[in-house]
């Protein structure tokens, strides 16, 4: 069986075991969602979330390109702390359902491009409810949006396919990730000085006291984000999905959108 000019290996294999998803069922969701994912995986450093065994088995993150690779396989080359990585990026629909077929079920994206790492195009704002209120989320969101939108910012919003949001906005390519970290990091503390009992800049979970935490080291070189209608390793296959800012108060969690309900509503 191919798709997308691939041989599929083991397209029965059982990737979601709860809603008994399988390989061929995840692979055809990344061949229909290949022109949406692709602008937001293109010319960006990734780091993939694979599970060749399935969400229940132990997955691991990978960064550094296999040997085994096919040359359409495109990568450059990353300097870490340590040492000198080729990392994938991935240009076409066939890379995609290659690097799926190996078993990658979430996509991870920098905050930079290949033709200039060490200056960010994108800022996140990561949001995650402490105590697992949704609705504080949303509260959080709309407050940080109405705060950007004063600084002459227009963000965007999308769920994370797990418990939380991602506030985002666009940024000219000027300032390094240490510069930029450093601004968010003021945004981060204006807010917490304006909703006390709302934001925190806490790291340690035990210190958050139920509040929102505004996770700014985020904004930092080497750091990712999900990708955008990127599936997660949860067990209804949540998916990163963009969403209109009017819509957020549907919202009843950051996994709204599951791979698992389409595949029931089909």
């Amino acid at each position: 069986m191919k798709i997308g000019g691939i041989e599929i290996s083991n397209p029965d294999k059982i990737l979601f075991p709860k809603n008994k998803i399988t390989k061929l069922q995840v692979l055809k969701y990344y061949e229909s969602i290949a022109d949406k994912i692709l602008p937001f995986l293109k010319n960006r450093p990734l780091t993939l979330h694979r599970f060749p065994n399935g969400i229940n088995a132990e997955g691991f993150y990978q960064k550094k390109a296999s040997d085994y690779f096919p040359p359409f396989i495109k990568t450059l080359k990353i300097k870490t702390k340590t040492e000198e990585i080729d990392q994938v990026y991935c240009t076409t629909k066939k890379s995609l359902i290659y690097l799926v077929n190996q078993g990658t079920i979430e996509f991870h994206i920098w905050l930079a491009k290949k033709d200039n790492l060490y200056k960010p195009d994108k800022v996140i704002f990561d949001l995650d409810p402490s105590d697992g209120l949704f609705k504080k989320v949303i509260e959080a969101a709309l407050i940080i949006k109405e705060y950007l939108n004063k600084k002459n910012i227009s963000p965007y919003v999308m769920t994370t396919g797990q418990s939380g949001l991602h506030i985002g906005y666009n940024i000219r390519r000027t300032k390094t990730f240490d510069s930029v970290r450093e601004e968010v990091k003021e945004m981060g503390k204006e807010l917490v000085k304006e909703h006390p009992f709302l934001f925190t800049l806490e790291m340690q979970k035990k210190d958050r006291e139920g509040k929102i935490f505004i996770d700014y080291l985020r904004n930092a070189y080497g750091q990712t984000s999900v990708c955008p209608y990127s599936l997660r390793a949860n067990k209804e296959a949540g998916i990163a999905t963009p969403i209109l800012w009017k819509n957020i108060d549907k919202l009843k969690a950051g996994n709204a959108y599951q791979l698992a309900n389409k595949l029931k509503n089909n």
